[in-house]
C-alpha cells in the first residue's frame, strides 16, 4: 500500500498544476499557513480528476478505497487503501481515479518548503 500510495503524490518542482485550482470539485483546502496545507480530497465512486501535482505530504486515509493513478509516462498503478492508515509521500504528480463503487475520502497535509538557512558563524576572539 505504501509503494502505491507514493505513485498518488510523486515529485515535481512546479505547482504550476495546483489540484485546488485544477479539480475544485475532489480538492478543498481546509486550513494553510506558511508551513502546510491541509486538503480535503473527496472522490465518489468512479470519478476522476486531472494530471495535477503535490509536494512532499502526510495522508491521513478516511475511507477504505480503491484508485486508479496514471503517471505522466502513461504508466498506471493500481492503489487499494485502508481507513485509519497513515502514509508519508515525498509528493509528485499524477491523475487519480476512484475505481471502486463507494466514495473515497482523505485528509493530505502538503508541506510546505522554505530552503534552509545556514547556520551563523562564529567569528574567533583574536587575543
Amino acid at each position: 500500500m505504501a509503494a502505491a500510495f507514493a505513485l498518488f503524490v510523486s515529485v515535481t518542482p512546479s505547482r504550476a498544476q495546483d489540484p485546488v485550482k485544477v479539480d475544485p470539485k475532489h480538492y478543498k483546502v481546509e486550513f494553510e499557513n506558511e508551513k502546510v496545507r491541509v486538503l480535503r480530497i473527496t472522490y465518489g465512486p468512479h470519478e476522476k480528476s486531472v494530471m495535477h501535482d503535490h509536494p512532499a505530504n502526510v495522508a491521513v486515509f478516511l475511507t477504505d478505497g480503491q484508485a486508479k493513478f496514471t503517471m505522466p509516462d502513461g504508466k498506471v498503478v493500481d492503489a487499494p487503501v485502508k481507513a485509519g492508515t497513515t502514509q508519508w509521500d515525498a509528493g509528485g504528480k499524477h491523475n487519480p481515479e476512484n475505481v471502486g463503487d463507494t466514495p473515497f475520502e482523505l485528509i493530505l497535509v502538503e508541506l510546505k518548503h522554505k530552503p534552509a538557512q545556514a547556520p551563523a558563524k562564529a567569528k574567533a576572539k583574536v587575543k
